[in-house]
């Protein structure tokens, strides 16, 4: 097996930047979601309530972020100084913040009051400790620090939508940070620990899938195949503790240092059993 894919989303919920190598740390990728657009109150906003989010492109740039939405254009940088308590789910962070100028623009772009937060070297976010052993550090991914998917898992979920008479999608659709050229649908439910490159990736927690698959990744809009409709049909987890349809797995990195496109991935340690589903009409 090989790595095919490599992506981060240096804005949450922004666009995919795809990558032929990549830094990975303890806290994931680099550049991998360290930005976030947030209520003025700092809560987190996402596609699930604000679609125009997949219209935006963000680049790193040194001390913040380019950003680029349907022509305008918009270069951060971030006083270290100007801070704000954000929250992503149930953690809060102390996080650096725009200048009143930027937050201003970004409104006018989105059609409603929001600041932009940067998730810089002062600011720390731990999560997962009841998943990983020990609470894993994380930027502002909802729950982990990398997200693992593979071809094989992908091509049978579009067999079943194909066969519902939906139109198939792309992996863009489930936000992966790194794809695995694996041709066994499903194979990831058994890998407990995966080695790329000289560093293990924990495979932790099945990731929960919700109506940002159903969205095009450029556009915003519910539009094409429904993921959600056709993982239903056999990715319906009977694990309350991961209500809903799962696709693609949590993973915590145990090292750091560089992968890339084409890079071995070779399972180090597999599962007894795999995660249990609900089979459809069965209670």
């Amino acid at each position: 097996m090989k790595v095919t894919g490599l992506n981060i989303h240096p804005l949450k919920s922004g666009r995919a930047v795809p990558q032929t190598a990549v830094t990975v740390s303890l806290d994931g990728l680099a550049g991998d979601r360290r930005f976030m657009v947030v209520e003025p109150d700092g809560h987190f906003i996402t596609q699930r309530e604000l679609q125009a989010l997949a219209q935006v492109e963000a680049t790193p740039i040194e001390g913040g972020l380019h950003l680029k939405m349907n022509g305008n254009e918009l270069s951060v940088r971030f006083d270290p100084d100007s801070r704000l308590d954000v929250r992503v789910w149930s953690s809060d962070v102390n996080a650096a913040v725009a200048g009143g100028d930027v937050n201003e623009t970004l409104s006018a772009w989105f059609g409603r009051p929001v600041k932009l937060a940067h998730m810089d070297e002062e600011a720390e976010r731990f999560v997962g400790a009841e998943w990983a052993g020990t609470a894993a550090p994380v930027g502002f991914a909802d729950g982990f620090p990398v997200l693992i998917t593979t071809t094989g898992s992908l091509t049978d979920l579009n067999r079943t939508l194909v066969e519902k008479g939906q139109q198939p999608v792309g992996m863009e659709r489930f936000r992966t940070n790194i794809l695995i050229d694996c041709d066994e649908p499903w194979a990831e439910d058994l890998w407990e620990t995966l080695e790329i490159a000289g560093i293990a990736f924990d495979l932790v927690k099945p990731c929960a899938r919700c109506i940002m698959t159903t969205q095009d990744q450029t556009t915003g809009e519910r539009i094409g195949g429904n993921p959600i409709q056709g993982l239903a049909e056999k990715r319906m987890s009977a694990d309350r503790r991961v209500p809903g349809v799962l696709f693609g797995w949590n993973a915590v990195p145990r090292g750091e240092g560089t992968i890339r496109i084409g890079d071995e991935a070779k399972v180090v340690r597999r599962r007894r059993e795999r995660w249990p589903m609900k089979l459809r009409g069965v209670e």
